[in-house]
């Protein structure tokens, strides 16, 4: 539902949270949505106190997967990965997005960005989108 943020690859995805999930907001603000109380699933990449305020500040729960980062202390481990817990089935949903990646990554020219414009790059990427699609309303036919 978010508005697609495209960036060099040379920046991590985690630098492109708060365009991505502001932009997310105003897009459920258009709808007149109301995400009170959703879950936020996202990879051990993101996983920050900044973004899990962020993300509760806006009445959104985050699911993101503990990321230990060379914690040498295990009541620390332990205690990320009790609060976990409770959303680990919400979490395991999450594959369904990383696959919708992986079909993404068929297209060599979304691997390897060849524009330079945006609106160049956006336009391939919604091309593939319309394919990805596609192949999926054929296969259910």
């Amino acid at each position: 539902m978010a508005p697609l943020v495209v960036r060099p690859v040379n920046q991590h995805d985690s630098m492109l949270f708060n365009e991505s999930f502001f932009g997310l907001l105003e897009v459920v603000d258009l709808f007149d949505l109301d995400l009170t109380g959703s879950y936020l699933t996202l990879d051990a990449g993101f996983d920050s106190q900044a973004n899990r305020v962020t993300i509760t500040g806006q009445g959104l729960i985050p699911v993101i997967h503990p990321n230990p980062r060379g914690t040498k202390n295990p009541k620390k481990l332990e205690s990320s990965r009790e609060a976990f817990g409770p959303y680990r089935d919400v979490y395991r949903e999450r594959y369904k997005i990383e696959r919708s990646f992986a079909w993404e990554d068929v297209y060599r020219r979304l691997v390897i960005r060849y524009e330079r414009l945006q609106a160049t790059h956006m336009g391939f990427k919604y091309l593939a989108y319309s394919m990805i699609n596609l192949r999926w309303f054929m296969g259910k036919s």
